[in-house]
């Protein structure tokens, strides 16, 4: 253990701050795409299904590397991982300025799906080091809310530097915010107990509540990816971002062409492209600040996470009303309110790896769960593509049934993870922490 010297006050706050910007980063980086996508697909004259095979080559890669990144971050360390993969997105985002055509595109995607797949599951390991549990769901709130501040900014970033000079350097500029996190990372991450400006008070609360948590699993081999899988709760926590992030990827990469699809013009809706996320941004520290509350007000930690993914469940449903308006007002409007409740759902299944299991399996169960999320976008995305291309012919009602189906599923992952995420023999065990 290395001695504290000028102690940073909250740390652990500032560390869960870096967290954010990393993620606002990697949403930038994302969204560039989805932004400029009614702009190239007119000057590549794709249709909706050649954009779904490019956004599709993105979650492929981003599917496969949560899981494996996941393992590698419980091998590796955060510090050292992340420092790998984020570096590894930037400069695949700057190179994606060089694309011209459709397989040069979908073949950077893949490649930036790859780097940015370690985002999650080592900003849940950094909050498990860093936070006791009656604060990591609002810590995973914090970083989580980088999605939709990122996705909230990146029209204002991507849009302004495409109009003034081009799409080429709209993926350029932006890839070169990652490089100025990782001088900062670099300087500031490292585990509490290796940590030089961290405070007597605040390491002791950190291992104190590790100590009490990893109790049960302490002496015990690090779980395989079998053993993982063959414990409920697991399941729970994969059909927890299964059935809901495919609807807000839906929102965050098809949301500009549904809006043109309605009929309306992109530059005079630009507000409704960016309300839903700044409305997700809310929802996530409205559903990381009730669970903790709740724990406060003496609820058990299962009943104060399920609360909010009943609430998000329930609270989806609401982008059905978009099939009967053209509205851009009542369509930016409801869709809010899904992302709003969405972002609590989401932010309780981010934090589940961290409630249930040990630190050493951590990023292993979320990489899991971020799988399952990128198979159900892909699966998502070949059917949105699809079927939106052959309802063309309906005009503003092109997207129903995409619509309809999005808020329905959802609901059902809610009642799964109910279900699904409970104590049970594994946890009298000790295999996971009991909720």
């Amino acid at each position: 253990m290395v001695t504290a010297r000028k102690p940073i006050t909250s740390l652990r706050w500032w560390i869960g701050g870096l967290l954010f910007a990393s993620t606002v980063i990697n949403y930038i980086d994302r969204q560039t795409l989805s932004l400029l996508a009614p702009y190239l697909k007119l000057e590549y004259h794709w249709t909706n299904s050649d954009y779904a095979n490019i956004a599709i080559a993105f979650r492929v890669a981003y599917s496969i590397g949560q899981t494996v990144f996941g393992r590698l971050m419980d091998r590796i360390g955060t510090r050292r991982g992340l420092t790998l993969t984020v570096f590894w997105y930037s400069v695949i985002s700057m190179l994606t300025s060089l694309a011209s055509g459709f397989y040069s595109f979908a073949t950077f995607r893949f490649l930036l799906g790859a780097g940015e797949s370690a985002n999650w599951p080592a900003a849940t390991k950094a909050v498990s080091e860093w936070f006791p549990k009656r604060e990591r769901a609002l810590a995973t709130a914090l970083f989580d809310s980088g999605s939709s501040i990122g996705g909230a900014v990146a029209p204002f970033i991507v849009l302004w530097i495409y109009f003034r000079w081009g799409w080429r350097p709209a993926f350029m500029i932006p890839g070169i915010l990652g490089f100025l996190w990782l001088i900062v990372w670099r300087w500031l991450y490292y585990r509490p107990e290796d940590h030089r400006r961290i405070g007597q008070a605040e390491l002791e609360m950190i291992v104190a509540d590790k100590r009490e948590s990893d109790a049960p699993q302490q002496g015990k081999a690090r779980p395989r990816w079998s053993d993982l899988l063959k414990l409920p709760q697991t399941w729970g926590v994969i059909l927890a971002k299964a059935t809901t992030d495919p609807v807000y990827f839906f929102i965050t990469e098809w949301f500009p062409i549904y809006l043109v699809a309605k009929g309306i013009e992109l530059k005079t809706g630009l507000f409704a492209v960016w309300i839903p996320f700044i409305a997700a941004d809310l929802g996530s520290f409205f559903g990381g600040g009730v669970s903790g509350y709740l724990i406060k007000r003496g609820w058990s930690l299962g009943a104060a996470r399920k609360t909010l993914i009943v609430f998000g469940g329930v609270g989806m449903t609401m982008i059905i009303p978009t099939i009967f308006t053209t509205n851009v007002y009542w369509i930016a409007l409801l869709f809010a309110v899904a992302t709003f409740t969405y972002a609590g759902f989401t932010t309780m299944a981010n934090v589940l790896p961290s409630d249930l299991y040990s630190s050493e399996s951590v990023a292993s169960v979320s990489g899991l769960s971020g799988t399952g999320a990128g198979i159900g976008t892909i699966v998502a995305f070949k059917l949105i593509g699809y079927f939106s291309d052959a309802r063309q012919g309906t005009g503003t009602h092109s997207f129903d049934p995409i619509v309809i189906i999005a808020g329905l599923v959802p609901f059902a992952g809610m009642i799964l993870v109910l279900l699904l995420v409970r104590n049970t023999q594994a946890t009298e065990q000790g295999l996971v922490r009991r909720i």
